[in-house]
């Protein structure tokens, strides 16, 4: 399913957690967005600041009346600390064992940016631990970027098909064909640009705990 910057995010679905094919309730992003902020004890005023939006733009999103850009996105995400396919995955509320999620090729959320076309996998099972996506990376130079792009947890990135360079906040740059992986610790700043004649595609995990 392909979202454009504008889609209602309340399409996307989750599975329940008992492993039926039945779908839950769509995932509530103003309701995610909100329990983001009061996790961090920040009144309205204080958390749109740290995005850097308006407080009544905020306010409409915790409260369902706007469907935000990415741009908007990338910019709570920002503010929150976290990436921004973390801002569509629910809090974990326990254990749970025994599960599986099978992804069939073109049945992946998507969510298309100007630097990544990214493809959230295992999109179906709430409270993970891990949040697995396949990227496209568009992006060719850092300046095609607003800044650092930095989260909480741990990433693994693995190269696909072309060639990517990596930037991050205190090594320095580092080039990576396929079969190449790195791993780091995400609140160190970090970029991924294509250095090849196409777009690579690249695997990343990101640690949601």
């Amino acid at each position: 399913m392909r979202m454009s910057e504008n889609a209602p995010h309340s399409l996307i679905r989750i599975a329940h957690e008992n492993g039926d094919s039945s779908v839950a309730p769509p995932l509530d992003l103003g309701v995610r967005v909100r329990e983001l902020r009061k996790a961090r004890d920040w009144t309205l005023e204080q958390a749109a600041q740290q995005a850097g939006l308006a407080r009544s733009t905020l306010s409409k999103i915790e409260n369902g009346q706007m469907s935000p850009t990415y741009d908007a996105l990338k910019k709570l995400a920002v503010g929150l600390e976290i990436s921004v396919p973390q801002l569509f995955t629910p809090p974990s509320k326990g254990q749970v064992n025994g599960r599986m999620a099978v992804t069939k090729s073109g049945d992946a959320v998507q969510q298309i940016t100007t630097t990544y076309e990214h493809d959230l996998l295992a999109n179906a099972l709430t409270s993970k631990k891990l949040l697995p996506y396949r990227a496209r990376v568009r992006a060719r130079h850092m300046e095609d970027f607003d800044g650092w792009v930095r989260h909480d947890g741990e990433e693994f990135l693995y190269v696909l098909t072309g060639r990517v360079r990596l930037y991050s906040e205190f090594y320095e740059p580092v080039e990576l064909s396929r079969g190449d992986s790195a791993y780091y610790d995400a609140t160190m700043g970090h970029n991924v640009v294509s250095v090849s004649a196409e777009d690579a595609t690249i695997l990343w995990v990101t640690s949601l705990t």
